[in-house]
């Protein structure tokens, strides 16, 4: 008998941990995760800055793909419990789901390793690349496995001549 069963099937998955690097447009680049999220059924949690950042993320979502809509809502809508995707400027209450979080704020949040999936999306602004970099340390530093995803503009290709 192996004394670490019991811990063993009771520990919580670890958080997996995603950087987007090199984004032009943050809220462009959020929505399509956000839509590709809940393509896979998951629901979802933006921590943004503030509130004039959760407005402008919320307007987005309306008009993102007009073919179809992303049903969402702020944290603290009565509908937020039937509603995918919420919005949020704070995690001190506790959200009522911890699949993906997605973090727009410059600092880690707290209570991110509740989450399955935490997802960083970072701009190509000096001043949101360095406070990325603390974030990347801060999670590296604590023995998280990192994954990057460089979305930078890539050029065109050469056409090649007959």
């Amino acid at each position: 008998m192996r004394l670490s069963d019991s811990s063993e099937q009771d520990a919580k998955p670890v958080t997996e941990i995603d950087f987007y690097t090199q984004v032009e447009d943050r809220l462009q680049v959020t929505c399509q995760l956000i839509h590709k999220a809940r393509a896979k059924n998951l629901r979802v949690l933006v921590l943004l800055a503030n509130e004039s950042a959760l407005k402008k993320l919320d307007e987005r979502l309306w008009t993102f793909q007009p073919q179809s809509f992303i049903p969402h809502c702020r944290a603290d809508d009565p509908l937020a419990a039937d509603t995918p995707v919420l919005l949020m400027c704070d995690l001190n209450t506790t959200p009522p789901h911890d699949e993906l979080l997605i973090n727009l704020q410059a600092d880690p949040p707290i209570q991110f390793t509740r989450f399955s999936r935490l997802i960083e999306i970072v701009s190509t602004a000096d001043k949101d690349k360095a406070k990325a970099r603390e974030r990347f340390r801060f999670y590296r530093d604590r023995g998280f496995v990192l994954r990057t995803h460089d979305l930078s503009p890539r050029p065109a290709a050469k056409g090649t001549s007959s």
